[in-house]
């Protein structure tokens, strides 16, 4: 008879003794199809996944069960299958392997939808894995069919998945898990989801199934990179007099190489909004944001007509290009990505170069390098701080909101003083609306090189993996409340380091449920509230496009008390006094969330022009 994993059957073991010490011989069921689905995520690395339980999903959720005692993968229970989602985004952003979540049939599965929406355009790899009830009732009327003959969830998940399949019978799991796998992970990367009735999910398995190497998804394969345009990009950057680089979020494990590359072409960069978190935003080089809640300084740096500009892991959405702006999409630009999705949406370029962009980048150095190697200076030294306050307050729009002690706090003092007051190692996640456009505009921590206290480990020492990034913001498909979730999926990827997530108060209102689970789970998050009691993005925007104010009021919620009743502490911040009194490393340090309730000033427009012209109401 089988025993359980691990456990051998012990040997003349006397009377007293074998009922206190007589190992488990319960056998472990008969493997099924739920195993073999875990058993994939295991060989991918995968630690958690994150879902719903329900009677349709039942067999997967014993096998996770099974899982956690061997120490593989293990669930994470959300409160809503929306936020599971989030937190898969949020796990596979900042440790670079799949996100995986889960759900029931019927609404378990379209509450996934608009998270795996967001993880679609925004390119995170993702395993989305929903149940149904047995094959047989198909057809019958059975509670949260959402097969073809049901409520079609297959026809919703396929418009925002790079794969999509039901499984109708066991034999065909392997291959089609595989595929999903491999789809997930390619460029452009993205959602898989596969729809598996619960009898298919509890189908033993036969003993002449063949099985593909799941483990060798993780084999990346060699870089392909277009050697002849790398060649004749290298020409352009010889001739090339003070070229500008644009990076955006497909630049995630090239920024170390880029930053040569300006060095060596005594150019400036910038960056889209989600390409800020790979650089350090005090570089003596950086020009700022271009694109939503970006700086003037990079907009004109760009008008100035640079005689070459070079962009790299971006696909040009509205956020990302200034609205489509023709002074970045014209014949001095240069695109680098090894999508070519992202390469199709800039015909009008001089030279596509595909390719995987650091792989573009070392090329690039290995052809410069003999040419400029007497031209080469040392990287420039950081700025003093002093100096460095100067040229961020001469970047960011209106600096004296971040000073002053009358009044209610300004947004932009609270963005400003969490980038100064966080331990170096701190991840932002920022949500959709005006908490990202203030973190895009000025969150600028100081040089995480430094570490002011011994409570986090030093810059280069923490759990950096090739795609984290100190400020993750969502851009094109950008549902409020993501942040919420996402800081979760970050923080359970990445323990030694802690996470502040910025919300609004009508984001907390959708999806602040889930900030129970970082308590239940000890997860060091700082939700950070700016409460100003309405939907601010649609109340400034109706007042800068003269429409009706109707809509965007929001009722008055003490979140610090809400946050009391779940266990949790809180505080509400309404002076700059308050906001300075606050000990961000001790509130960082705790082994749980802590919620911060900042009554801001509202009347504050962030920096949301480019929304407002590319609607078409900007006045």
């Amino acid at each position: 008879m089988p025993v359980r994993c691990g456990v051998s059957p012990a040997r003349n073991v006397d009377s007293k003794t074998s009922l206190a010490f007589a190992p488990d011989l319960t056998p472990e069921p008969a493997r099924d199809a739920a195993d073999l689905l875990v058993d994939a995520l295991a060989a991918l690395g995968v630690e958690y996944v994150f879902g719903v339980p329900g009677g349709a999903i039942e067999p997967l959720y014993n096998a996770l069960a099974r899982s956690a005692r061997r120490g593989g993968p293990r669930a994470v229970v959300a409160r809503n299958e929306q936020g599971a989602a989030y937190m898969a985004d949020g796990y596979a952003r900042e440790t670079g392997r799949l996100g995986v979540c889960i759900a029931t049939s019927g609404p378990g599965a379209t509450n996934l939808i608009t998270g795996v929406a967001c993880a679609y355009d925004n390119n995170v790899p993702m395993l989305v894995i929903t149940g149904q009830p047995p094959i047989k009732n198909f057809g019958k009327g059975a509670l949260q069919e959402s097969s073809c003959t049901g409520i079609n969830t297959m026809a919703m998940f396929r418009p925002c998945t790079r794969y999509n399949s039901l499984v109708s019978h066991v034999e065909q799991l392997p291959t089609k898990l595989f595929n999903a796998l491999m789809q997930a992970q390619r460029a452009p990367s993205g959602p898989s989801h596969l729809s598996l009735p619960v009898d298919i999910l509890r189908t033993p398995l036969p003993e002449d199934l063949e099985m593909p190497d799941f483990a060798g998804l993780l084999r990346r394969a060699p870089a392909l990179v277009d050697l002849p345009a790398v060649r004749q990009l290298a020409r352009l950057l010889f001739s090339a007099r003070q070229p500008v680089w644009l990076i955006g979020d497909g630049c995630a494990d090239a920024a170390n190489e880029l930053m040569q590359l300006v060095q060596r072409t005594n150019g400036n960069f910038i960056t889209t909004p989600d390409g800020k978190g790979f650089i350090n935003p005090r570089h003596p080089r950086y020009r700022g944001v271009f694109g939503f809640g970006g700086h003037a300084s990079a907009a004109a740096l760009l008008q100035d007509e640079p005689d070459l500009v070079i962009a790299l892991g971006t696909g040009f959405g509205e956020f990302n290009s200034g609205g489509w702006s023709t002074a970045l999409l014209n014949s001095r630009l240069v695109h680098v990505d090894d999508s070519d999705e992202n390469l199709m949406r800039s015909p009008m370029a001089r030279l596509h170069v595909r390719g995987h962009v650091k792989s573009v980048c070392e090329q690039l150095i290995a052809l410069l390098a003999p040419a400029r190697r007497a031209q080469e200076a040392q990287l420039l030294p950081f700025l003093h701080p002093q100096v460095a306050r100067q040229a961020y307050e001469a970047m960011v729009d209106r600096p004296q909101a971040l000073h002053g002690d009358s009044g209610m706090v300004k947004p932009q003092r609270l963005v400003a003083r969490l980038g100064e007051r966080c331990p170096p190692q701190t991840r932002f996640v920022a949500d959709a609306g005006n908490s990202a456009a203030w973190a895009v505009h000025y969150l600028a921590p100081q040089d995480r090189r430094r570490t002011p206290d011994a409570a986090y480990p030093s810059a280069g020492k923490d759990r950096r993996t090739r795609d984290s990034s100190w400020l993750r913001v969502t851009m094109d498909f950008a549902p409020m409340g993501w942040a919420i979730g996402s800081a979760i999926g970050i923080a359970m990827a990445n323990r030694s380091c802690p996470v502040v997530c910025l919300t609004g108060d009508g984001s907390y209102l959708m999806n602040g449920q889930e900030i129970t689970v970082a308590a239940e789970l000890g997860l060091p998050v700082l939700y950070v509230v700016l409460n100003d009691g309405a939907l601010g993005m649609v109340k400034h925007g109706q007042r800068l496009a003269g429409a009706e104010p109707i809509g965007f009021q929001l009722p008055k919620v003490d979140f610090a008390a809400m946050a009391a009743a779940m266990g949790i502490p809180g505080h509400v911040v309404r002076s700059p006094q308050e906001l300075d009194a606050l000990d961000f490393s001790a509130l960082l340090s705790r082994r749980g969330p802590t919620l911060l309730d900042v009554r801001i000033d509202g009347e504050e427009v962030p920096p949301m022009n480019l929304r407002m012209k590319t609607l078409g109401t900007a006045r």
